[in-house]
Parts: C-alpha cells; sequence; structure tokens
C-alpha cells in the first residue's frame, strides 16, 4: 500500500508541482495552490488528498475522482493546523498590561465557541471540524517527536491547583529544570500547577539556582491561575529570562479550557477530545513518568500508565517516578499499593521509585536505559 507523502508549506508543494506530470500519492495540507497557476495547469492530480487548500479557478480540470478534497469548515479555528500552538499563536492579543485582553485571543474565543456549541456537540460540522483538527494536532505532535530519541521523552503529572508557592512546585522546576539540561525533552498537560512548574524547569535550563529563585519570586504573589496577573506574571518572567535553546511541549484540552494554558511550553498540542490527549501523553513518555502530588485525575493517570507497563504495550515498561514519599505512601497511598501488586505479581513489570529529593527522581530517570 502507498504512503502519502505529507506536503504542508508552500515551499515543499511548489517543488512538487514543478516536476510536472502526474503528481500521485500526495497529502497536500493548508496549501495555496493560487501562488501556482502556471505550474498547476502543467500536472494531473491522482489519488491524492486535498486539506484545507485554496484552489485555482481552472483546478477542477486537474483533479479526477481519485482524489479526496477536505475544504475548511465553518468554525472559528483551523481545522487542518499542520504544526503545533504556542503562546504567540493562542494568545496572539494578550496584552500583559491590560489583563482583559485575554478574551480577545484565539485560545479564548475557541473555548467561548467550544461551550457554546457543546461540550458533547452534536452538530455534525462540530464533531467532524474537531475530529479533524485533533488529528492535524496528533500529525503536527508526532513530526515534532521525530527529532528526539523516544527515551528522552519524560512526562510530568501532577496536580493543577498547587501553589507556585508550595514547596513541590519548586523541586517540580528543578527536576524538569536538570532533566532537560540531560536532553530530555519534557512534557506535561501543559496548564497551571505542577504542569506549570515543568514547563518552567525547562525555560530555566542552563541558569543558575539564584535565577530560578528570582523567577519564583516573579510568580508567588500570583500563586493560582484564578488570578488575573497569573498570566501576565509569567510572561515577565519570560522577558526577564529570554532563551531559545531548551524547548518543552504541553499537552492541554479546551475540555479544561478554564485552565490557562502556560505559555512557558514552547510547543503546545492543544486538543479538543480529552481522551486522545490523556492517553496520548502517557504513550509518548517512554522515557519516564514522574508523579507529583494530585488528585483524582493524577490518580486515574498512574493505574493508566500502569497498565500500558504491565502489558508492554510499546515494547518495553517505563519508570514510574514518585516525588513525595508521605504523599504517595500516606496520603494517596498509590506507590504502596503499586509495590504491594507488583511483589505479588498482580501488576508485573513495574520500574517503580520514590523520593522527597529532585536529585535523586532524576537520577531515577537518567538511569534508565
Amino acid at each position: 500500500m502507498r504512503k502519502y507523502r505529507e506536503i504542508d508549506n508552500q515551499l515543499m508543494a511548489g517543488k512538487v508541482l514543478a516536476s510536472g506530470g502526474v503528481i500521485e500519492y500526495y497529502a497536500f495540507q493548508c496549501v495555496d495552490f493560487n501562488e501556482f497557476i502556471v505550474d498547476v495547469e502543467n500536472v494531473t492530480f491522482h489519488d491524492c488528498l486535498f486539506l484545507g487548500c485554496r484552489f485555482t479557478k481552472s483546478m477542477h480540470y486537474n483533479i479526477d475522482g481519485s482524489n479526496v478534497v477536505l475544504t475548511s469548515l465553518k468554525v472559528p479555528f483551523n481545522v487542518f493546523k499542520t504544526t503545533l500552538y504556542n503562546r504567540d499563536t493562542l494568545y496572539n492579543a494578550y496584552d500583559c498590561n491590560r489583563p482583559e485582553t485575554l478574551n480577545d485571543t484565539y485560545d479564548s474565543k475557541v473555548y467561548r465557541h467550544y461551550l457554546a456549541t457543546g461540550i458533547h456537540a452534536d452538530d455534525i460540522n462540530e464533531t467532524l471540524a474537531r475530529t479533524l483538527h485533533d488529528h492535524s494536532m496528533s500529525d503536527a505532535l508526532h513530526d515534532f517527536l521525530d527529532g528526539y530519541a523516544e527515551k528522552d521523552i519524560v512526562a510530568v503529572m501532577g496536580g493543577h491547583a498547587l501553589s507556585r508557592r508550595d514547596k513541590a512546585y519548586r523541586q517540580i522546576v528543578m527536576v524538569s529544570k536538570m532533566l532537560t539540561e540531560h536532553g530530555k525533552l519534557m512534557v506535561s498537560g501543559g496548564g497551571p500547577g505542577a504542569m506549570e512548574a515543568t514547563h518552567l524547569g525547562a525555560w530555566l535550563a542552563g541558569r543558575s539556582n539564584d535565577d530560578v529563585d528570582a523567577a519564583l519570586s516573579m510568580l508567588e504573589p500570583y500563586e493560582s491561575y484564578k488570578e488575573d496577573s497569573w498570566l501576565s506574571s509569567a510572561y515577565n518572567v519570560i522577558e526577564k529570562f529570554p532563551q531559545e535553546t531548551y524547548k518543552s511541549l504541553g499537552i492541554p484540552t479546551w475540555l479544561y479550557g478554564h485552565e490557562p494554558a502556560t505559555p512557558f511550553a514552547t510547543h503546545i498540542a492543544k486538543y479538543f477530545e480529552n481522551s486522545l490527549r490523556e492517553d496520548g501523553l502517557l504513550a509518548i513518555a517512554k522515557g519516564g513518568v514522574i508523579y507529583t502530588p494530585g488528585s483524582a485525575g493524577t490518580m486515574q493517570e498512574i493505574f493508566q500508565d500502569a497498565v500500558q507497563n504491565h502489558y508492554l504495550t510499546f515494547g518495553y515498561a517505563s519508570p514510574m517516578a514518585f516525588l513525595g514519599e508521605d504523599y504517595w505512601t500516606k496520603e494517596m497511598p498509590a506507590y504502596t499499593l503499586l509495590e504491594q501488586l507488583s511483589e505479588r505479581g498482580k501488576y508485573r513489570n513495574m520500574i517503580l521509585s520514590i523520593t522527597d529529593s529532585p536529585e535523586e527522581l532524576v537520577n531515577s530517570i537518567l538511569s534508565f536505559k
């Protein structure tokens, strides 16, 4: 079976069209063919995909019934997005000095549309648009991850309500900072709390601990994402400590659209369907998953990850590292339960560790080969 070659920018499209003749087995994404009017007249398309493209007036003569054409739908989001989001695309109209401008951003507009059309929409135009958008996100996500060895991708799970003033917040920052400096791509659900701390740590990689303390002192007065200055304070840190070297990946969802995506994540794969996002996040973290204090959502992720490791779903098991001994053995004794079930053979292939030390946790992840 032939594999379609993806063409998602004008430069690539121009090279393909310049060859002339019959163009077969290409997937054109968001290409504006009006830039290539002369070249289009000299080609015939056969068994190609056209996703969200703009066509010349005469192109219908070149596209026979073997091709599939999907045009953009009437929704306020890009159905066929070819790249991941970032803070500039999600928060395109945001002004740090005017917190109310958050309502004017792409992210807020899409969230309002999402709520207005229903979390579980029943209009086929809407459900198709969301499905195609999430497919495009997954495609862009895997293109991005192709640049990393799979065991260099490490995820952090934890509560969205974790205060910026909490001791655990700084611990997560340091863990993420150290792992990023060792070449790991840090991934999280992309929201506030423990997730934000993950991306702040990656953003501050290569800097001193004094810089970490300075950044935290700028953020701590606005400890919760519910405060107006939560987002602007993050932008202020980014401005004070600029960098273009280190990357991190956030994977949020509009299901929790009331929780803003952290701007510290350099790359953001935002989904409509939360189940795709949750399963995908655990699936890509083949270098290990770090569990920090959280509640029901984090507990769900722990046992979902344990199932993947038990069945060697992706060919091998990955580390499950827990930060916070008292929390995970007494308050929410998930570690204790996993350890006991592993000892009894009810769960197999568990690579478990628990510590209160960021340095020990980092070493447990780095020791995984």
